[in-house]
């Protein structure tokens, strides 16, 4: 039950039982409990059309919304507030209905086909830390994507052409006559420096990686096994990376940019036959009046150099192209770092005036900021360094590893690995995934691998807190049958989160915002402990349809948490 939409469709009832024409109806949460637990604020919008104080607007709105079956009561605050205080009976009701429910009462919404494109490593180097935002943002839009019943097609445009492919293949050529592939490419950052100091220092070698990416080009043979050798043993790299996060890309999923090599030419030919795209300089270049800069000059998007060559522009078009007429998408989300927002932005509108996607479909770009190191600048290693992501995944197992142990002394070695393992990595993504995507975050190992505090180890130790108090009880939660009772108000705060949880994977798949998930799972986890603390549940003195009643409200929130951070792709222990 989505209580946001319930109320929002009630109050619009109301407005139209009023006669008020196609208003709003702005239904929040309230930022109080003595506010009731949500508030309408619409009379002050609608004040100045009816010409009436919003207090009088709002007592007529009260009077005709029907809340009779939901609500226990509305009241009228302030300048026109109509808090809503949500029924008990209602609540405990709606909580007996989701008990054994995996779904936690989320319903399907009609679905859609959802084109998602992240990820998307260079595959001439091993993923660093910069390719991390993008994965496991995008493996978490995915996932709630797909749990409200989207058609989702993952889209990993992993960056494997381009000019650097000729250096890199005529390295590969000259250490294949002693070493098989798999030895020459063990360390891709090793063999890329290789690559680049012969191209940069030794006599003919520039010469013949531009012979290469000629040959690359023209779809030479021998130089084609040669890229694909690269290019099988790079994603190879990539597959160990999404194994150690947890996510849940394939090698079906890669639509990489060579993809779309075969139709560059045709995307700027029918971009010149519009009339979008001119000559400029020997360039093909789409003028853009729509954003202009001060003195009115129109942006420039180039889609193809005065060589011939093509560019991102070109094949990022290739691919709305077909994401729109080959895989039918109704939406398209593409996720990278910040910096490339006034890219996508020009691409839309080209794409747009070409004809290239629906006016109907959405095509967003879904910016993110920037991992920070302690000293505010772009996380790097103490020389400076890239971070590579698997030394960085590895380093989170251990320090979690170092750091059970600590706290634990009942856990068997194989317990405390996989413990170890499923905190680090979870701390990691979660850090990540709990700030604002469009904001930068400050990378810190001993905030994240904090038992306290919105983290990924203090929701983990929540869920195994619920399940402990049901290995105490000797009761499995599938066996609860017991009616639901809500007389405290740390019952009814637990009751209203829970209800919460439709509302809350609507906004995350709406915005692509999974910090909305994750600190919801933070409140719901704090309210548990507070409910836990003022409503005991296996004491003595507690009757039988108390416990009962208290213990139901417990498997929801453990099916809640494990729902919850399953989506965000963070695993659940029984014990830690």
């Amino acid at each position: 039950m989505n209580i946001h939409s319930l109320l929002v469709s009630r109050f619009k009832q109301a407005l139209a039982d009023m006669q008020v024409p196609e208003a709003a109806a702005p239904v929040t949460r309230s930022a109080r409990p003595e506010f009731g637990d949500y508030q309408f604020n619409g009379a002050m919008g609608l004040a100045k059309t009816l010409k009436q104080k919003p207090r009088d607007i709002a007592q007529q709105i009260e009077e005709k919304v029907q809340l009779d079956d939901v609500a226990s009561k509305l009241e009228i605050a302030g300048p026109g507030f109509i808090n809503i205080h949500l029924s008990d009976t209602w609540l405990a009701n709606q909580c007996e209905l989701i008990l054994h429910d995996p779904r936690m009462g989320v319903a399907a919404q009609p679905q859609q086909n959802v084109v998602v494109d992240y990820s998307s490593p260079n595959l001439a180097k091993e993923m660093h830390v910069g390719h991390l935002r993008t994965t496991i943002i995008g493996d978490a839009v995915v996932k709630v994507l797909e749990f409200l019943g989207h058609k989702v097609i993952r889209q990993n445009h992993m960056g494997d052409w381009g000019t650097q492919f000729g250096m890199l293949l005529a390295h590969l050529s000259d250490k294949l006559e002693d070493q098989v592939a798999e030895t020459a490419l063990s360390d891709l950052e090793d063999f890329y420096r290789e690559a680049k100091i012969r191209f940069d220092n030794e006599k003919g070698f520039a010469d013949r990686a531009r012979e290469y990416v000629v040959k690359l080009q023209s779809g030479d043979e021998k130089c084609i096994t040669l890229w694909k050798q690269f290019i099988d043993i790079s994603i190879t790299h990539s597959e160990e990376v999404y194994d150690k996060l947890n996510v849940s890309l394939t090698r079906a999923d890669i639509m990489g940019e060579s993809a779309y090599n075969h139709d560059l030419a045709n995307v700027v030919a029918d971009l010149k036959e519009k009339g979008i795209a001119v000559e400029d300089q020997g360039a093909q270049v789409v003028f853009i009046p729509e954003l202009a800069d001060k003195e009115g000059n129109p942006a420039v998007y180039i889609v193809q150099k005065s060589g011939g060559g093509y560019l991102y522009s070109t094949t990022d078009l290739a691919a709305m192209r077909y994401r729109s007429g080959k895989l039918n998408a109704d939406r398209t989300l593409i996720l990278t770092d910040a910096r490339q927002a006034l890219h996508f932005k020009q691409t839309e509108i080209v794409g747009r005036k070409a004809g290239y996607i629906r006016p109907e479909q959405s095509y967003e770009h879904c910016p993110f900021g920037m991992m920070l190191g302690s000293d505010g600048r772009p996380f790097k290693t103490r020389t400076g360094g890239t971070v590579k992501l698997v030394e960085l995944l590895d380093e989170a197992v251990q320090r979690a590893g170092k750091l059970i142990a600590e706290r634990s002394d009942d856990l068997t070695p194989l317990e405390l690995s996989e413990v170890g393992q499923k905190v680090g990595i979870g701390a990691v993504k979660y850090a990540d995934l709990s700030k604002n995507r469009t904001t930068d975050y400050i990378f810190n190992w001993d905030t994240m691998l904090s038992f306290e505090g919105n983290t990924a180890p203090y929701l983990q130790y929540a869920y195994t807190r619920v399940k402990s108090i049901f290995r105490k009880a000797g009761i499995e939660p599938s066996a609860l049958i017991g009616e639901i009772k809500l007389e405290q108000p740390q019952e009814h705060t637990l009751a209203v989160l829970l209800m919460q949880f439709e509302e809350v994977i609507g906004v995350v798949a709406k915005e692509a915002t999974p910090h909305v998930l994750c600190t919801y799972l933070y409140d719901l986890a704090s309210a548990f402990m507070s409910f836990y603390e003022a409503c005991p549940i296996l004491k003595d003195n507690v009757d039988d349809a108390t416990r009962s009643s208290r213990l139901a409200l417990a498997a929801l929130v453990a099916s809640t948490l494990q729902q919850g951070l399953t989506l965000l792709g963070i695993e659940t222990l029984e014990r830690m």
